[in-house]
């Protein structure tokens, strides 16, 4: 897809990943819906794409809340009449062992992971049905395709996801939404200090990392994905 004048909204777009996602799809030309927690962030993000040109509105919005979801949706829609892209990028990890991973933890992982990013495709699929297509990007995690001690709770939401992004690729092929699935390896965010759960295990994992990449390298791993929409986009391809 020619991303130049296409609605994108990036969930979990202040930070990380998704902050530098929207900063790399600011240079391709996309008007921007932000959606994450932080309200003030968002609005400075937004006042940043406006002064450098690019059309943004800020809407804040916790993913793990499927009203909230589609509220922020419908906003998107009403604003610019269309949205074309939408990348469920917020995520967060509980780890753990198996023995001893808080049930809790893990609900609120699956909540966010998993049916954040569904509550956003039945959204947004009757919208992009009616707009003759459209492309829905899943962030997934490398880590879903691994048996790593301490992550297994957060592996198994994004194998949750992997199996939902490849089930709707299937249903969606014949009205032109296409579903890609991106998959992080290691990144240099603060996505690991935010993980519920042990931070025993959590910096074991990290100081373990064999490679640690950007933000701004898995974003550009993430345009080239939409520009030329594989069904799925690891970091080493």
């Amino acid at each position: 897809m020619d991303i130049r004048d296409k609605v994108v909204l990036i969930t979990g777009a202040s930070a990380g990943i998704g902050l530098a996602t929207v900063r790399r799809f600011a240079t391709a030309g996309a008007k921007f819906a932000l959606v994450a927690r932080s309200a003030d962030v968002l609005k400075h993000l937004a006042e940043e794409l406006q002064s450098q040109g690019s059309d943004a509105i800020a809407l804040p919005a916790d993913v793990s809340d499927p009203q909230q979801v589609r509220g922020a949706i419908e906003e998107t829609v009403r604003h610019f009449g269309r949205l074309d892209v939408i990348i469920n990028n917020v995520g967060q990890a509980a780890v753990g062992t198996i023995a001893d991973l808080s049930p809790d933890d893990f609900r609120k992982i699956i909540d966010l992971n998993v049916f954040g990013p569904i509550a956003a495709m039945q959204a947004v699929i009757p919208i992009m049905q009616k707009q003759g297509g459209g492309l829905i990007i899943n962030i997934s995690s490398v880590v879903s395709k691994m048996s790593i001690p301490g992550l297994g709770a957060y592996a198994a939401t994004k194998a949750a996801l992997n199996m939902i992004s490849d089930t709707a690729r299937s249903e969606l092929v014949s009205e032109n939404i296409r579903v890609i699935t991106v998959y992080p390896r290691s990144t240099a965010t603060d996505f690991g200090k935010n993980a519920l759960g042990t931070p025993r295990v959590s910096q074991q994992r990290r100081e373990g990392s064999p490679m640690v990449d950007t933000p701004e390298f898995v974003a550009e791993k993430i345009l080239f994905a939409a520009l030329h929409e594989p069904d799925e986009q690891y970091m080493d391809s």
